[in-house]
């Protein structure tokens, strides 16, 4: 179904690359039928996952070796590990397929040891990689299982997108709106297209400094994947105030210190200005006739289970930015925070937490 053909949005979480590194005895995944079943029970019908292009284009059935991708944020392995994405990347969509679980496809083009995301160096590339990976896909039978496929997580991120360079980009990699940036997100979705017409595309983005709400989307994208949250989008967070560790472990020393005190002391001005921010982005929907998709969001963009930090208001910034984004009509997919997943307790645990917020995203009508 497209996503424009939809009623209701998806209700979605973000398994990112956690769904196959972190496999290992407490990680999380290591058992998916559990995780799949435990998605199902909270009301989520769609997921968002890691389906590392790059490597199931260079071999398939080889095992990999990649680095952790942080060392301070719960998202994949805390170290190094191996992986085999191929036979993994099929029976883990297969699974989904038994629950009637959505998947979409996206990558953060994870870094191994050889280098393999470095083979990437044009748009025409990039759209190779995907076209192996849906052929790997196909051959398996589960096309029907793709939600959609964000082409690269973040673009142009450099952490994400290390293949680009423009040298017209001057927001530090932020900028995806130069003639480079368009060509690339025009030119690999053409590719990917002219083998697989009946797919849904885009390049996810992430809200934040140098961004505004109303710009024309490049050319081929088929819906906005905007990443969301309080935290990038107002001046609750004090980005300039301090420089960041590689591994983010600042951000989560000022969500301990300051974070929680500085939500608590005015609630209703973030929940206010978090609201304000979703229905510019719904109004930039409606200017432009695509649909929303958000699978990060609403609070902070890092968070877990660390001595300190308390869920509680997470989960409140959390439920406003669900229901305000299900109001506005325009949103096809819908995540209600970007830590969930079974790696974050204080989160997945609380049920009743999730099936209230999923049963407030299939009651939503999607209006288009």
């Amino acid at each position: 179904m497209s996503l424009t053909d939809r009623e209701s949005p998806y209700a979605i979480a973000m398994w990112d690359f956690s769904w196959l590194e972190r496999r290992y005895e407490g990680g999380g995944y290591e058992d998916w039928d559990r995780a799949l079943d435990e998605l199902v029970e909270r009301g989520y019908d769609a997921v968002r996952i890691d389906a590392y292009p790059h490597l199931v284009s260079r071999d398939a059935d080889r095992t990999w070796t990649l680095p952790p991708a942080f060392e301070a944020s719960d998202w994949g392995a805390p170290d190094t590990c191996e992986v085999t994405v191929g036979p993994a990347l099929t029976e883990f969509v297969g699974k989904c397929a038994e629950r009637d679980v959505a998947v979409a496809l996206s990558s953060w083009f994870r870094e191994d040891e050889t280098g393999a995301r470095r083979g990437i160096r044009t748009p025409a590339d990039l759209a190779t990689v995907w076209v192996d990976t849906l052929d790997h896909l196909a051959d398996a039978g589960l096309l029907d299982a793709v939600a959609w496929v964000d082409l690269c997580n973040e673009f142009p991120l450099s952490v994400w997108a290390p293949f680009f360079n423009d040298p017209d980009d001057h927001l530090g990699n932020l900028d995806r709106d130069t003639p480079a940036g368009r060509r690339w997100i025009t030119e690999s979705i053409a590719g990917v297209r002219e083998a697989y017409p009946d797919q849904e595309y885009c390049l996810s983005e992430t809200a934040g400094p140098g961004k505004e709400w109303g710009r024309e989307p490049a050319e081929g994208m088929d819906f906005i994947e905007t990443h969301l949250w309080l935290m990038n989008t107002t001046d609750y967070y004090p980005w300039g105030s301090f420089d960041h560790d590689i591994d983010h472990r600042a951000h989560y020393e000022w969500l301990r210190d300051v974070g929680r005190d500085r939500y608590r002391e005015d609630p209703d001005r973030w929940q206010a200005a978090l609201e304000a921010e979703i229905e510019a982005a719904a109004e930039w929907s409606r200017e432009t006739g695509l649909p929303l998709a958000t699978t990060e969001s609403w609070a902070t963009i890092h968070f877990k289970d660390w001595p300190g930090l308390e869920w509680d208001w997470q989960k409140e910034l959390c439920a406003v930015g669900t229901r305000k984004a299900a109001e506005t009509g325009r949103w096809t997919a819908i995540s209600t925070s970007n830590f969930c997943g079974p790696q974050f307790s204080g989160m997945w645990d609380d049920v009743d937490w999730h099936r209230e917020q999923t049963a407030a995203i299939r009651d939503a009508t999607v209006d288009l």
